[in-house]
């Protein structure tokens, strides 16, 4: 008999699209427009396999999956969501979740999961709820590195992180900290690339005093306060060849000699080390120690440049406009204007997250808020590097045209960012469903199958 499997989203657009697609790969199915229908129906069927939205009105899919989890014979439960973060991503790893799949997704994919995952599901132990996300995202990129966090959190082993400055690699390895074996203990943080070599060996390994110029005390190192818990290197890529034997001595024998001392004591610490740089291509031309490279890398994360996710903007930009306010000392400060968005938007972001970050702060000091676009563009000429400004002015140059081609714009580009898909484009647009489709009739927007507007 076919497996029988169970589609839960509060959009039914979404669910009907998944229940047609799963009848024709062949399967059973039962739908429900939130968990309590869900419930109702899995007391009623057997179901091998359910297929969750996270966030619905009431009860959410993650409380819906500790409740499968605690049967006696749970069925696999899949996970989508256009808000994905490590957090949640984490924590339906822990209660029991088969898979997470960020939205928009291809059918084909949910059904090849789904295929997958027609099997006995594991039982899975109660944990508490997850705390607010500090990275954030719901690109498919995104999500594919959060599994990649949560796979690799729980195991004592090395991870080196690779992304471009300002892509958020230290919230990373923060996030693999709080997740992994050494949680309880310190997270020590050094930037090799910010300290000249001469004094990274003591940052490092510690000093005692008088054991090089301006040694007034003793100094413990990094690696002795990272003690028990987490040592993250920073842009390890620019070390010198000297200190990177220092580094792998340490790394295969875990003892500490300060600098002016003859006594050495072992550490444990877990290492996750992160750069910009192609350390491949350094170990290839000789410049980066190639036992050092596998030592560091036993496991390794990509962070996506914010180029390659700007659907995520608006989710970025509504997260650092809380920041900003709370920095301010300021009650709210309203989320951006549509124009704003589209020059937000049309940037490259060579400076990733953290010049978007810049870019917010200074159009809220300079204009008040998030509404003035010309603010914003000037923002980003101010902030992005000499050699990017002219080409960022003429991105983010606001155009002249009436209102209503400004608002049909910015649907179309939030459409293409989205797939196609409506329900997601009028969440990152901040209006209902419906809106967006009087919108679309009467700017005379027309969509095509393939996923976006023509």
């Amino acid at each position: 008999m076919p497996a029988r499997v169970l589609v839960v989203d509060d959009d039914a657009g979404i669910r009907e699209s998944v229940v047609m697609a799963l009848q024709k790969a062949g399967y059973r199915t039962l739908d429900a427009p939130d968990a309590a229908a869900a419930r109702e129906l899995l007391r009623q069927h057997r179901v091998d396999v359910v297929v969750s939205d996270i966030y619905m009105p009431g009860e959410d899919g993650l409380a819906l999956l500790q409740s499968i989890a605690e049967r006696r014979d749970p069925p696999r439960v899949i996970l989508i969501t256009a808000r994905g973060t490590i957090e949640t991503a984490a924590l339906a790893q822990r209660i029991g979740a088969y898979d997470y799949l960020a939205k928009p997704f291809d059918l084909s994919e949910l059904i090849a999961r789904v295929g997958s995952a027609i099997r006995p599901a594991a039982e899975a132990a109660s944990v508490d709820p997850p705390p607010p996300s500090r990275i954030v995202g719901s690109h498919p990129s995104m999500v594919e590195m959060y599994k990649a966090i949560t796979r690799v959190a729980p195991l004592d082993v090395p991870v080196l992180i690779l992304g471009e400055s300002g892509s958020g690699k230290e919230l990373v390895a923060q996030s693999i900290h709080d997740l992994g074996p050494h949680a309880a203990g310190p997270f020590v943080p050094l930037n090799c690339g910010a300290i000249p070599d001469t004094l990274l060996e003591a940052e490092l390994f510690g000093s005692l005093r008088g054991a090089y110029t301006d040694a007034r005390q003793d100094r413990r190192g990094a690696l002795s306060r990272a003690d028990g818990g987490t040592l993250f290197l920073d842009e390890i890529g620019d070390i010198s060849p000297a200190f990177q034997v220092k580094l792998l001595r340490f790394l295969q024998d875990g003892t500490v000699t300060p600098l002016g001392s003859e006594k050495s004591h072992r550490v444990s610490v877990r290492m996750i080390a992160a750069t910009h740089r192609d350390l491949k291509a350094l170990v290839a031309a000789g410049s980066f120690r190639q036992d050092l490279y596998y030592r560091l890398a036993a496991y390794e994360v990509i962070v996506p440049p914010l180029r390659e996710r700007k659907s995520d903007i608006p989710f970025l930009v509504d997260h650092l406009r809380r920041k900003a306010a709370e920095e301010m000392h300021r009650e709210a400060i309203p989320g951006p204007s549509r124009a704003v968005l589209d020059v937000l938007t049309n940037h490259d972001w060579p400076g990733n997250v953290r010049e978007l970050e810049q870019v917010i702060r200074r159009t809220i000091i300079d204009s008040g808020g998030l509404v003035d676009a010309g603010a914003a563009s000037r923002a980003i000429r101010a902030i992005a590097p000499e050699s990017k400004r002219e080409e960022a002015a003429a991105r983010t140059a606001v155009d002249l045209v009436p209102l209503d081609e400004a608002e049909k714009r910015h649907i179309i580009a939030v459409l293409e960012a989205t797939g196609g898909n409506q329900t997601q484009a009028a969440f990152v647009l901040g209006i209902e469903r419906k809106t967006l489709a009087r919108k679309i009739q009467r700017l005379g927007i027309s969509l095509v199958k393939s996923g976006g507007p023509s």
